[in-house]
């Protein structure tokens, strides 16, 4: 679990306060589940477009930037790093993941493959940013209570319950809005490459699997010299490092669903 890293002397009525840099944006934005994708500290087109969608959220004007107002409204509620202390348990079942499709199918488990990808998962995190928050970390060999800082988000708490999700494809990028359509949540997304299908108008959905198997069928990719030979579908099972990752929601269109990913740093380009 996340440790707050705050000093004991500090009263948390002192924390409440406007966010002062890039990091304690994304921290503060993803607690309320404005994502801008991997944390990183650094200002670029997501987490400014996770900005704006906050602003437009509270009425204000879409900037994408820091400006008085916003500072005004967006409340650092906590400090923006804590700390993680590494288990046993959650270094013992980091594992190799197989490079081929029938590797992957025979592993019981798609976990973790690196301690530095289970936290940066964990936290929302970008492991650049993670090197950067311990430069004395070696990520190759952590122990058993090693502590390592991170940005102090877990879990996002949107301001309500999703009546309808937008998938707007030219922006890649997801909102929520409640009964009211008021946006309550804003995530960048990866959308299908080819253009033929990606699916316009309203769907619906139909299912929500958390941790789900995975299906390969050679059909769906005829450029793999692997599926060729193959020619069989392969399960491929659950686990962080499964090809929709740790979530399928599916729709109301056969083949078509919201996913995760194995590699949270990609969303939001054109490939799946």
């Amino acid at each position: 679990e996340v440790t707050p890293a705050i000093d004991p002397d500090e009263s948390t009525e002192n924390q409440i306060r406007p966010v002062a840099n890039w990091l304690e944006i994304q921290v503060e934005l993803a607690r309320r589940g404005f994502s801008g994708g991997s944390i990183d500290g650094v200002r670029g087109p997501q987490s400014s477009a996770a900005l704006r969608a906050f602003q437009r959220s509270i009425g204000l004007t879409e900037t994408g930037d820091l400006d008085p107002m916003t500072g005004e409204n967006l409340l650092l509620t906590a400090p923006a790093i804590g700390t993680h202390l590494f288990t046993a348990d959650e270094l013992d079942a980091l594992q190799s993941i197989g490079t081929t499709w029938l590797a992957k199918s025979e592993q019981p488990t798609l976990a973790y493959a690196t301690a530095l990808e289970c936290v940066a998962e964990h936290y929302h995190a970008s492991p650049n940013l993670l090197k950067r928050l311990n430069p004395q970390t070696d990520w190759n060999s952590v122990q058993p209570g090693t502590s390592v800082q991170v940005p102090a988000v877990e879990r996002t708490n949107p301001a309500g319950h999703a009546a309808q999700l937008h998938i707007r494809l030219a922006a890649h990028e997801l909102e929520a809005t409640d009964e009211n359509e008021h946006v309550i949540a804003h995530f960048p997304v990866s959308i299908a490459r080819n253009v033929e299908k990606r699916p316009v108008g309203e769907l619906h959905v139909t299912v929500v699997i958390p941790n789900p198997n995975y299906t390969f069928d050679p059909d769906v990719f005829p450029e793999s010299p692997e599926a060729k030979e193959l020619g069989r579908k392969l399960i491929i099972q659950p686990g962080p490092n499964n090809p929709v990752g740790i979530a399928w929601i599916g729709l109301d269109r056969t083949g078509y669903g919201i996913h995760g990913t194995p590699e949270p740093e990609k969303v939001g380009r054109t490939e799946s």
